[in-house]
């Protein structure tokens, strides 16, 4: 699994590492029931500071991704296209902020576009 971080890009550190690892998922370099490399170790690899690490780690957590196990460290339990819907929703989100769009109109119009596809 390659990740790489552009210093230089809008986007905070540990969205680029957690989109890095997504990628892995998705191309599946990294399966289901694998290891990540441990947050220390990353960090001295990317030249980050290890809580970027842990928080990118954190946040593929809450979005199911990985499991964070005390003393294994994180291990992936979601497999290709389980970071899909986040990212399609982080875009819907950015486009509403662009034109105006308050976020309980944006829920409103999902839900609402459910209940409508069934």
């Amino acid at each position: 699994m390659l990740i790489t971080i552009d210093p230089s890009s809008s986007a905070p550190l540990y969205r680029q590492i957690a989109d890095g690892v997504r990628r892995a998922v998705d191309r599946e370099e990294v399966k289901p029931g694998e290891r990540l490399p441990a947050a220390r170790h990353l960090a001295r690899f990317l030249d980050v500071n290890m809580h970027t690490v842990l928080r990118a780690y954190a946040e593929l957590r809450d979005v199911g991704l990985v499991e964070l196990r005390r003393g294994r460290g994180a291990v992936v339990v979601g497999g290709p296209g389980a970071g899909w819907l986040l990212e399609a929703a982080r875009r819907l989100i950015a486009e509403a902020d662009r034109r105006g769009i308050e976020g309980v109109e944006v829920v409103a119009a999902v839900a609402d576009a459910a209940r409508h596809t069934k």
